[in-house]
């Protein structure tokens, strides 16, 4: 088999910070380009990251993956396109209160049921057990602390792992598979 037909369950997760809302919905809207969906997508940030490049549109309750959807949705849904508001507004959301943290997208919903277990174990736990590797969690938590947010996939084939890494790199601050 060709690195380039590779199964998805062969390909390592590819993650980047990115500085600021600007980046992080580009690099999002680009996934959504790609083909990839929001249950695809993984986002993480500071609650402090959400209220600032976010504001108050989208409002999570602690400890819960549930969003006020029919408001945000009604306030940004139709308006946003493929970025990270809307993503927040229609997909599975949790906030983790014990370590600060928003989590967007399929590690949300895995998180939901373990939030206690997840804060237990800390922001570079919580990205261990995510499966990104504890030297890269590190980078990532000085990252969100700074305001950044984080978004993560794991690429179809090894065309779309080279394509974001050269992406990301562009407009992100670290990039990791």
């Amino acid at each position: 088999m060709s690195d380039t037909s590779r199964n998805i369950s062969t390909m390592p997760m590819i993650t980047s910070s990115f500085p600021d809302r600007a980046t992080a919905d580009r690099a999002f809207a680009d996934l959504h380009s790609r083909g990839y969906t929001d249950k695809e997508i993984h986002v993480i940030m500071s609650d402090d990251t959400r209220k600032n490049h976010f504001g108050d549109n989208v409002v999570l309750e602690k400890g819960n993956k549930a969003l006020p959807g029919a408001g945000v949705g009604g306030a940004v849904g139709g308006a946003v396109g493929a970025t990270i508001v809307g993503l927040m507004a229609a997909a599975a959301a949790v906030a983790l209160p014990g370590i600060g943290l928003v989590i967007v997208g399929p590690l949300a919903g895995a998180l939901a049921g373990g939030a206690a277990g997840a804060a237990a174990g800390g922001l570079v736990g919580m990205m261990v057990g995510a499966g990104i590797p504890e030297a890269h969690a590190k980078v990532y938590e000085a990252d969100l602390k700074a305001g950044s947010v984080i978004l993560g996939v794991v690429p179809r084939h090894e065309d779309d792992a080279v394509y974001f890494e050269k992406e990301w790199r562009a407009s992100g601050q670290h990039v990791y598979r």
